[in-house]
Parts: structure tokens; sequence; C-alpha cells
């Protein structure tokens, strides 16, 4: 079985390699299918927190399940980034034959752009193949008290989120706050823009390094940076898993992350990926694939898998979704546009965006 060319955030260099590889290898088809090749080579370019049930669980069980089933050896090449980078890295040229991002936002562009052209939405969960929630890790005991948004407000204390710019996780992490506030769950009354604003920039005064995506964020924290750190759920719980001593508070109210997966089928037609691909994306809601990612900390997708672990999350008092909030379109403006809360929050907080 070939092993797993993993690529830590795929360098123009590394981007290039995978380029010329791929235009190899189609020039030799010409001599000889695919088929006849007996080895497929499939890229993947996903956001930086499934890292670890990917490459230790996801990849090789479907590597297993393609050999059986076509006798064909499966390589995969990988691509770890925040998603947003992630995003305009696929845009920009960099030819995956998967995106496995952290928004639908971040799919529709790579849409927007012509790269995907099949409906990506159209199977039983939409797009999505895991979830999450925005959660605050702490140190262990909880030595802060820290219990609720409104906590990260208080002076000298220092929290840790990622850059809106590069990270879907940051995106997800300022539309709970901002959600938890605007439901009137977060300190402050509901409805009230100017309240929700003051909230956002109280705590991202306290914010001492904004990294480029969610698992560099968790690695600064690990190094013992921080009082506590805004992040998925899952960041906390796969931490727990290898060993760190972390802990994590629900806030009364938070968002729930839903992370889609699209083929992006001008990539894996050029690539004659198109058949692995779409069978890849298919694999990633069945239970083998829904229990890989619930052992390592994600909310599963698939309801079988969903009811059989739903014992190993906390309760969460007020659960919203993006839907809550107006979609993606409508945060994109008011939330994280030109004039929108973020920026009115960072500028108040004299913080750069």
């Amino acid at each position: 079985m070939a092993l797993s060319i993993g690529i830590a955030g795929c360098s123009l260099v590394a981007c290039e390699r995978i380029k010329a590889h791929h235009e190899n290898g189609a020039a030799s088809s010409q001599s000889s299918t695919v088929k006849a090749s007996k080895i497929r080579t499939l890229t993947i370019g996903a956001y930086t927190t499934p890292r670890e049930p990917y490459g230790k669980a996801i990849l090789p069980a479907f590597q297993r399940l393609w050999q059986e089933k076509h006798g064909e050896t499966l390589k995969f090449e990988e691509s770890y980034l925040g998603s947003g980078a992630q995003s305009r890295a696929i845009v920009g040229g960099f030819e995956a034959d998967v995106a496995a991002l952290s928004l639908e936002a971040d799919i529709k562009k790579i849409a927007q752009a012509g790269l995907i052209t099949n409906d990506w939405k159209a199977n039983p969960t939409k797009g999505m193949v895991t979830r999450s929630v925005v959660v605050i890790g702490v140190r262990p005991g909880n030595p802060k008290a820290i219990h609720d948004w409104t906590d990260l407000t208080k002076p000298g204390y220092k929290v840790l989120t990622p850059n809106v710019r590069t990270s879907g996780g940051a995106m997800w992490n300022i539309l709970a706050i901002w959600g938890a506030a605007q439901r009137g769950k977060a300190g402050v009354a509901a409805g009230d823009a100017n309240a929700a604003v003051t909230l956002l920039s109280g705590i991202i005064k306290n914010v001492q390094i904004m990294d480029k995506g969610a698992r560099e964020s968790m690695l600064t924290f690990e190094n013992g940076i921080g009082d506590a750190i805004i992040t998925y759920e899952n960041e906390v719980l796969v931490a727990k898993k290898s060993g760190k001593p972390y802990e994590y508070v629900v806030p009364t109210a938070t968002i729930l992350i839903e992370n889609p997966v699209a083929v992006v089928d001008k990539y894996a037609a050029r690539h004659q990926a198109q058949e692995v691909a779409v069978a890849f994306v298919e694999f990633l809601a069945t239970k083998p694939a829904q229990e890989a990612f619930a052992n390592f900390g994600y909310r599963p997708v698939n309801p079988e898998v969903q009811k059989a672990t739903s014992g190993q999350f906390p309760p969460i008092n007020d659960l919203f979704t993006i839907a809550d909030l107006g979609g993606w379109d409508e945060v994109g403006k008011t939330v994280f546009g030109p004039a929108g809360a973020y920026e009115k929050a960072t500028a108040a907080a004299g913080k750069s965006k």
C-alpha cells in the first residue's frame, strides 16, 4: 500500500511540484490508461484541524477500500492550511481534487471561480462532513475561573484566537461571540448591535496572538502562551487524546460549526481523478469515516453515528447556526465586511485587522 504524502501548508514550490506531477501523469496516460497503471493519486486541500483523522484513520481506510474494490493502489497528496488560505490557494492554481474546508463560504469561492461545477450540496448532509462547536479552552483546573464569553474581557486576561484573514476557525469564533451577544446570551441585551461590538472589542483587546490557523493557535496554547483559547471543540479533544491536560468551557450560547467537502471538478477531471474523488467524498459520510471523525472529537453528521456518540459531548444551552445569523452572505457584510462589526471591534480594541 502506498503511503500518504503530507504537504504541510503546501508552499509555492510544493504546489508546482504537485501540478507537474499531474501534468506528467496526464502525458503518460496517452500511452497507457489510468486503470492499466494500477496507481491513482488524489490530492486533498484541507483546512488545518482534521489532519489527524484524515492521516491516521480515514485516508488509510479509503486506500484499503479502493484497493479491495478496484485492485488499484491509491496515493494521497495532502495540503493543510487555514480554510481561507486554502480556498485562495485552490482558486490561485493549487490543483486539489477535493476541497475539505471549514466554511461553506470558502467552498463557494472555489465554485464562483468555475472550478466546482457539481451541485456539491445535493446529498443528505448538504455537503457537510463534520460538525463541531466553538468553545473556550482553559488551563488545568480553570485557574482564571472562565465560564462564559464575558470573562474573556477581564483586564489582564490573555486570549488566543486565529486571524480571520486566513482562518475559517477564526471566523467561527467571532460569529460565536457575535451571535451569543445578539441573542442576549452574553451579558448584553438581545439585538443591541453596539453592545455586541463592545463585547467583541473587549475580547479582541485581550487577544495576545492571532495565528494563521486554528491548529497553529492550539500549538501556541500548548507552548504555554495564553490563559484561554477560543477554538473548535475538536481541537481541545484531540489535544486531550494526545495526553495534554486541557479542559474546555462550553459558553451559554455558541455556534454550530459545519464543515463542507466538495470535489473540485475542473482539477479532478484534468487529473483523471473524478471517479476516485467522488467515491472519496461519498465515503466521508459513511459510518466508518464518521466514527473516525468522532474518535478525534468531531460531532458526526451521520445520524446513526451521531446517536451512538452523543454521550461523548457535553450539552449546550443555546446552540445556534449560521442560518440564524442570516447566512454567510449576510455576515460577510454585517460582521466581516468594510465597516462591519469585526472592523469596528478591532478598531476600538486598538488592533490591526
